[in-house]
């Protein structure tokens, strides 16, 4: 059904990538792979279906790995992407468990990948980390994929299409993005995805607007409606009436010119305009996202995130595997720093035959540190691969969660076991890798300066600093409004942890959510924070606003922020004084 003719539409989503395009819709449609039948087989009948399904497979294998030879080398971000696809092809959780159903169950092939997809996509579904959630759309693309190739259905050739328009899709794969032509398509739209799927990735490294995880809302448009996607504003407008269509074309050309501004100098340091240095760093969950940090102006890797592997293989990888991982990411950075976050994560996530404990809160439960230190041996491989990956360039090691002064005595043990094994089975390690730790618990702040003693340096997770502070759950849609990091309570714990790290010597950074957001650069400003770490499109914005600003006026705004009771009268006080520096930002 479309809205040919009709009223405008303003449907909300997520915003995949940043930026303002206004064109045709082009619907890519799939719908032929949905509707499946399923049917039981004898004996030979099933030995049959696992061929036709290994067949499958193999056919949508070369046409992915095509995909990956038709790409220039130089897309290290897509390649490194598909590639960690093409592995799905083969993955046991899917290949191995569809065999098994057609051979146990009796059914035909399509009824078996339907099932057991639906079944992996499930539980990341359930993992609350929203990168990792992510990781569902990666199966369900690879799966629609083998299942085109069993249903016969024509699959979409989104290289051929060669005219300007915006892709309307109830989901794109990796591949599909990079295939995306630049001179054709000018953003696309799609019902799956969320702001970490590898689809985001892709459209962020193109640069083209895009705006994902729409529910169903691509069935209300037809082929040839006009529609506006606001990839930052994370909306889709189908046939805007003449004001809105006006004021987005004039939103599309200050946009388009301010980013090609914050591009020229994105490169340049962010320096306030009394002088006083900042150095912006990158948060990344995965190697191929570093040519983003490095293309936005990341002086460095300020939180290198390493759960994806873990739940890749859904096993404990080894420490070959991981140390491999590191050093790609350090080589790649060196010089420049590289801090690296152990294992966040309970272990069910990871192999719920072995740790399938049910808990009845699990932020509150056996998760990062306390999962690390109940299962030293995890934890041991991981530290010496890290201490190992020292060894190629500048890394620092930060360990998530801690609570109380016993947890860091207990992680310094475990460095030192590292170290001692490390000596005697000869490997090269670096022996001056930086100890910090996460503070994101409210005692942690406490007792920062008992800490302080412990460590080299703290970095503050203002995500979980806020939601255990606030005691709310952020995915909690009648208590997320809570969720505010200019609460005068959170700018104070804040404080406290910066006078701790003062008081003992220790350097400080932030890389939580709070420091990629323009609007609380002044208040971060005002506590003097000089390290910041954030997504890596983040970057160019944020020192934009650094170099607009002078840090003994920030300081006022911090004192006057100290004043106030709640957070919309901080950042009130904050939007008024900076407006013009904000338009961009999403004040607008």
């Amino acid at each position: 059904m479309g809205n040919s003719g009709s009223e405008q539409v303003v449907i909300n989503g997520i915003g995949g990538s940043p930026g303002i395009c206004i064109g045709k819709a082009y619907i890519v449609d799939r719908e032929g792979v949905d509707v499946i039948k399923r049917y039981r087989v004898d004996e030979a009948g099933a030995a049959q279906e696992i061929n036709r399904f290994k067949n499958a497979v193999e056919k949508a294998r070369q046409e992915h790995a095509a995909v990956i030879d038709s790409l220039d080398d130089d897309l290290g971000s897509e390649l490194n992407i598909l590639e960690a696809h093409m592995v799905l092809y083969k993955d046991k959780m899917i290949y191995e468990k569809t065999v098994d159903t057609i051979n146990n169950e009796k059914i035909n092939a399509e009824w078996a990948l339907k099932k057991v997809s639906r079944q992996a996509r499930l539980r990341f579904k359930n993992v609350d980390d929203p990168y990792l959630k992510s990781r569902a759309d990666d199966i369900a693309q690879v799966a629609e994929k083998v299942m085109s190739h069993l249903t016969g259905v024509q699959d979409i050739k989104i290289s051929e299409i060669n005219k300007r328009v915006v892709l309307v899709a109830h989901d794109l794969s990796p591949a599909d993005t990079s295939q995306i032509q630049l001179e054709q398509i000018q953003g696309f739209v799609t019902d799956r995805g969320g702001k970490d799927s590898h689809t985001s990735i892709i459209a962020k490294s193109l640069r083209i607007p895009s705006v994902v995880g729409l529910g169903k809302a691509t069935a209300g448009v037809a082929n040839d409606d006009l529609i506006i996607v606001d990839g930052g504003g994370g909306k889709i407008i189908i046939n805007p009436d003449e004001e809105t269509l006006i004021r987005y074309e004039e939103r599309k050309v200050r946009f388009e010119r301010y980013h090609a501004g914050l591009e020229r100098s994105s490169y340049l340091p962010a320096v306030t305009k009394d002088g006083e240095t900042y150095t912006l760093l990158s948060n990344i969950e995965l190697v191929e996202e570093v040519v983003s940090a490095r293309d936005n102006g990341a002086e460095g890797i300020g939180l290198f995130r390493t759960e994806f592997l873990y739940l890749d293989l859904k096993r404990f990888p080894t420490e070959e595997e991981l140390y491999s991982r590191y050093k790609e990411v350090v080589e790649l950075m060196a010089p420049a720093p590289v801090t690296i976050r152990t294992l966040d994560i309970n272990g069910d996530k990871v192999n719920p035959s072995l740790f399938s404990l049910e808990e009845a809160n699990p932020a509150l439960g056996l998760r990062a540190v306390r999962f690390c230190l109940k299962n030293p041996q995890v934890f041991l491989t991981q530290i010496k691969a890290i201490l190992r990956a020292g060894a190629s360039g500048n890394v620092k090691l930060l360990i998530p969660m801690i609570s109380c002064v016993s947890e860091i005595v207990q992680v310094r043990e475990i460095i030192d076991q590292a170290v001692n094994e490390l000596e005697k089975e000869n490997k090269e390690f670096s022996g001056k890798v930086a100890l910090g730790i996460m503070i994101e618990v409210p005692s942690a702040v406490i007792v920062a300066e008992k800490l302080a003693e412990y460590v080299d340096f703290f970095s503050i997770g203002t995500n979980d600093l806020i939601q255990y502070s606030m005691a709310i759950d952020r995915r909690n849609r009648q208590v997320a409004h809570l969720y505010q990091p200019l609460e005068p309570s959170v700018i104070h714990m804040i404080r406290l942890t910066r006078e701790a790290a003062d008081k003992k010597g220790i350097d400080l950074a932030m890389c939580g959510e709070m420091a990629g957001e323009p609007v609380n650069i002044p208040i971060l400003m005002g506590l003097d924070i000089k390290e910041l770490s954030m997504n890596p499109g983040s970057i160019p914005t944020v020192k934009q606003m650094i170099r607009n600003l002078d840090s003994s006026e920030t300081r006022k705004d911090l004192e006057k922020a100290l004043t106030l009771s709640t957070a919309r009268e901080v950042r009130q006080m904050i939007s008024d004084k900076y407006k013009e520096l904000l338009v961009f930002n999403g004040q607008e």
